[in-house]
């Protein structure tokens, strides 16, 4: 009976009716529809307002959670090859060593061309100059360009070539220029070459 009364009471009701400065004397079915209204404006403002950046920091926090897991798992690998990386440390400490024992000191320059001039002569070369070029400082080493002109045949050049390679020292081979002399011979072709050896830059270098 109650609720065909508030039924009735609704049909009844004309919007013109309400008065804002007295809501208390509302009929009952217009204050429940208003509070149902204002009820859901209420949660959908603190939605919008604060659950909704709840969310967005939810996302942010999920990515950071994946992006701190790989750099765990990272780390985890690293730190399970810790004693394999140090064995490889050592074993390139030990190479550099070997290579920087290459690098001839000041005083074995002259038997570095001593061994460039007997490779040209042995391989039926004939030397025409060895010039030492200015030094040029690099961050670990200094490097010695040394300019080489010679004459021979395609072959004795290519020998006296790979001879400076098989070197004991580092020797490095830049800049080759061969060529063929006015008469035309190819067994007296003029060869310029750069061969360039290193030695270790100490702090005084």
């Amino acid at each position: 009976m109650a609720i065909q009364d508030t039924m009735r009471s609704l049909n009844e009701f004309d919007i013109n009716d309400l008065d804002f400065e007295n809501i208390g004397s509302w009929p009952f079915a217009v204050k429940f529809i208003v509070w149902v209204v204002v009820l859901a404006a209420v949660i959908a403002g603190g939605y919008y307002y604060h659950i909704e950046d709840l969310q967005k920091r939810l996302v942010k926090e999920e990515k950071k959670e994946q992006t701190l897991k790989k750099d765990f798992e990272k780390k985890a690998f690293q730190a399970a090859n810790l004693d394999a990386y140090r064995k490889q440390l050592a074993e390139m400490e030990e190479t550099f060593g070997a290579l920087v024992s290459q690098l001839p000191s000041d005083t074995e320059v002259p038997g570095l061309l001593e061994d460039i001039t007997n490779k040209g002569l042995l391989n039926g070369l004939a030397i025409h100059s060895i010039d030492l070029k200015a030094e040029r400082a690099r961050e670990f080493y200094v490097e010695l360009p040394i300019a080489i002109h010679a004459s021979g045949s395609y072959h004795d050049l290519g020998a006296f070539v790979s001879g400076l390679a098989a070197l004991p020292r580092i020797v490095t081979l830049h800049d080759f220029n061969i060529s063929i002399p006015k008469q035309g011979n190819a067994d007296n072709l003029s060869m310029s070459i750069t061969a360039k050896t290193y030695r270790y830059r100490d702090g005084g270098a």
